[in-house]
């Protein structure tokens, strides 16, 4: 396994359509697995292969529940509901976010990485991470779906209110 350069937002790879993965082999797995290692050490929660230089429809999303990364490759969006608005962010649009409404629920066909199809549903950020990944595949960025980026104070004043409202539900 091997850390890979994140790309940042004005590289041609993240505006470009992917290809669809035929080969399932030694290869892919080694994408896989450093798509992993990569996301492990951006502590993020989502990585996309055009993130890494690789047009191809493979990406990782964690599972908010177990905490465990989903490999999706060749995924598609096959059932969503409901809606959610929130912050949102990107590896690739390195310490900036915006506000963004996605499907609460969203159930997705993928292969793994021997090439068997499975389906995979989620909710809240699983649901979020779901849509963001699979549209870098189709050379998108969560940017296109913002008004602006949100400033420092509004930011502050987001995760605060955010927090607030958990302790309340507790």
């Amino acid at each position: 396994m091997a850390l890979r350069k994140i790309v940042e937002q004005g590289e041609e790879c993240l505006t470009k359509v992917c290809r669809p993965v035929t080969e399932f082999n030694p290869h892919l797995h080694e994408l896989l697995d450093d798509l992993a290692e990569t996301l492990e050490e951006a502590n993020g929660a989502g990585l996309a292969a055009p993130q890494v230089g690789v047009l191809r429809r493979v990406c990782l999303v964690m599972d908010d529940e177990s905490g465990e990364y989903i490999e999706l490759v060749n995924p598609e969006i096959i059932a969503q509901s409901g809606e959610q608005t929130g912050l949102e962010g990107c590896l690739s649009v390195p310490g900036k976010w915006g506000i963004v409404t996605r499907p609460s629920h969203v159930r997705v066909r993928a292969q793994d990485r021997n090439g068997d199809w499975f389906e995979v549903e989620g909710d809240g950020l699983t649901a979020r991470c779901f849509c963001h990944e699979i549209e870098h595949l189709d050379g998108h960025l969560y940017t296109e779906h913002i008004d602006r980026f949100l400033t420092e104070e509004e930011l502050r004043e987001y995760l605060e209110k955010e927090e607030q409202e958990e302790r309340e539900g507790e």
